[in-house]
């Protein structure tokens, strides 16, 4: 390979690298959110609170989802929804 080529190659890996430090600069300067940042954190509004499996196939899910939460069961032909649960008093 001709030296010109590698040149071009090893100038074009620097200028990406570069505008990647100028932005995960910038994200990080203006506090952008998590989500846009590319981290996971307080921002998440979907979380499994808990996970019963009930036999080697179908799993009971306590899913909280912006501060409400269901029972939702996985594995069998379809997934089903068995509802939301009420409010803790």
């Amino acid at each position: 390979m001709p030296f010109p080529t590698i040149a071009v190659a090893l100038g074009a890996l620097a200028i990406v690298l570069a505008l990647l430090a100028i932005a995960h600069h910038l994200a990080a300067r203006f506090k952008l959110p998590q989500r846009l940042a590319g981290t996971t954190g307080a921002a998440r509004t979907l979380a499994i609170e808990q996970s019963l499996a009930l036999d080697p196939r179908r799993r009971l899910l306590l899913i909280n989802c912006e501060g409400r939460q269901l029972l939702l069961l996985t594995g069998g032909p379809q997934d089903l929804l068995i509802g939301w649960m009420e409010p803790r008093a």
